[in-house]
């Protein structure tokens, strides 16, 4: 067991490193990729823990992304200098805010009433922002100038796309230490009984849906988090980020990776997205047709993903 936990945080500080200097030494177009790949990878974290801790399939995560995004956008253009602390929490806010009322009505119903009500959920919101013109932009969107990276009583200086990238990094990084964290926590063992039998959980005391409530919130905080990270990096907001596509991709980033190890949804981000960019240069209009391929026989033939095959074969 000593041995497996050292092995962890060695591969997780060479990985750390790793990320820290790829921006010194890729091209200015794959330092922007990977900076993405971080970004949907938290979106990827905070969905596991809906979907591999607590057994509950989301497809409103696209409503909290999105929303982090507009909430950004929002506090940038309409709260005078642009100011990163200020845009950040008012992203985190506007998330938390959906999330929490998406759990109180989402989380009175079960499997795929749940999952279905989350993508209601999502449409609403997106129908909501892609018509309300005066406020959101409708299907232009907002656009905005990049906040500069301050620390108070420290000074301030505006983001260049390697320190953007470590910012990134720093924020991901904490992210999935906190959710670790909370995953391994007491609170993180109710939640994976309850995707193991609900019924008992309930039987021996414990309010389910108390649980479910917190989990959907705490993974939307994560989710509007990561929308938060792709505004400031590429200064606009869009109705499609709020499409339940999005919400889609979470679940096929968990499937790929493994669900329930919050670092196979991070593995599963990076895979699909060298697929479809290494597809769509070859098959610019037809992209999607061998990444569906290739995802339905990782479904078949490998039902754990990436991380569960790879653990497979250290094991044997």
């Amino acid at each position: 067991m000593r041995t497996q936990r050292t092995g962890y945080w060695v591969g997780f500080v060479v990985v750390l490193g790793l990320l820290t200097v790829a921006p010194l030494v890729l091209p200015e177009f794959w330092r922007r990729f990977v900076t993405e790949i971080l970004i949907w990878g938290l979106l990827a974290m905070s969905s596991d823990l809906l979907i591999g801790y607590t057994g509950m399939v989301s497809f409103g995560h696209s409503a909290f992304f999105g929303l982090g995004m507009y909430g950004t956008a929002a506090a940038l253009l309409a709260l005078g200098p642009p100011n990163l602390w200020l845009a950040l929490s008012s992203g985190l806010v506007s998330a938390a805010v959906v999330a929490a009322f998406v759990a109180y009505f989402a989380t009175r119903l079960r499997d795929i009433y749940f999952a279905i009500t989350t993508l209601v959920f999502s449409q609403i919101f997106y129908v909501i922002i892609f018509t309300w013109t005066d406020m959101t932009g409708g299907e232009n969107g907002l656009t905005f100038s990049q906040p500069p990276f301050s620390i108070p009583g420290l000074g301030s200086g505006r983001f260049t796309p390697v320190t953007l990238h470590w910012f990134v990094l720093g924020v991901v990084t904490l992210s999935y230490l906190g959710l670790r964290r909370i995953t391994q926590s007491p609170f993180g063992m109710v939640l994976q009984s309850i995707r193991e039998n609900e019924a008992r959980t309930r039987a021996i005391g414990y309010h389910v849906e108390r649980y479910k409530i917190v989990a959907v919130m705490l993974s939307g905080l994560f989710a509007g988090l990561a929308g938060v990270l792709y505004a400031i990096q590429n200064k606009f907001a869009a109705p499609d980020f709020v499409l339940f596509l999005v919400s889609g991709e979470a679940v096929i980033f968990n499937v790929m990776g493994g669900m329930g190890t919050l670092v196979g949804p991070v593995a599963g981000a990076a895979f699909f997205l060298l697929l479809r960019e290494a597809f769509s240069r070859f098959f610019p209009e037809y992209y999607l047709i061998p990444v569906g391929v290739i995802f339905t026989l990782m479904v078949v033939f490998l039902p754990q993903g990436l991380l569960g095959f790879l653990r497979r074969r250290l094991n044997a």
